[in-house]
């Protein structure tokens, strides 16, 4: 395959030690605007399409070409309404936060059972493992990770404990493979506070409002 990868400095680098099969062509480009035609390749990765939801009007007009879209804070559904998918609705839901495009089991999300059948064809292709989930604003793992993150804060605020012994409690207690800040450093607290508040608009529940702490970091960025 003639695989398209959009992609941060970051993000490319963690999909490079994810590691695609052997025998597929990768261009790497950090911007769709640089890519003069998507008919010559035969996938896409665009792994920053939560930022840029707009390119959806690109891949409308090429249907032939799947995409891979990193859609934590937002949802296929949500796309397939606000863009015009006349010839057909290309895109598969990806979790491509930083700090998660390297996992082992790469969490999908699709529309239909056509669908489905696609992403199986595509991973037995790329070599990867996955799980699908419901097509929901912040999938599975970064709604529970975000959530820790924003509890960690809450911690910080209220004085029970400092980032490091948080850290260190969290990792000891539960066997994650990083404590909350550390999660946030690798996520990055723009993403992290985005995917909160994507979450919090869309379903009221009050675990997913932003930490004083934490909407002060995201401030200071």
């Amino acid at each position: 395959m003639n695989i398209l990868v959009i992609a941060d400095a970051q993000r490319f680098e963690e999909l490079q030690q994810k590691g695609i099969a052997k025998h597929h062509e990768i261009q790497w480009k950090t911007s769709l605007e640089e890519v003069l035609s998507l008919k010559v390749f035969d996938l896409v990765l665009d792994l920053t399409f939560d930022d840029r939801p707009e390119h959806a009007a690109v891949y409308a007009k090429n249907p032939a070409v799947p995409v891979l879209a990193g859609m934590v804070k937002t949802s296929l559904a949500e796309i397939m309404n606000q863009y015009a998918f006349e010839q057909g609705f290309n895109i598969m839901g990806c979790n491509f936060l930083p700090g998660f495009v390297g996992m082992p089991v790469t969490e999908v999300s699709v529309m239909d059972e056509g669908q489905q059948e696609t992403i199986d064809d595509i991973m037995h292709e790329l070599g990867w493992e996955y799980a699908l989930v419901a097509d929901a604003i912040g999938m599975v793992t970064p709604r529970v990770i975000c959530m820790m993150i924003n509890e960690a804060y809450l911690a910080l605020e209220e004085g029970i404990a400092s980032r490091e012994d948080i850290d260190i409690s969290m990792r000891l207690g539960t066997n994650y493979p990083y404590g909350p800040f550390e999660w946030s450093e690798r996520i990055g607290i723009r993403h992290v506070y985005e995917v909160l508040k994507a979450v919090h608009d869309v379903t009221g529940d009050d675990r997913y409002a932003v930490a004083g702490a934490l909407q002060t970091a995201y401030e200071a960025i």
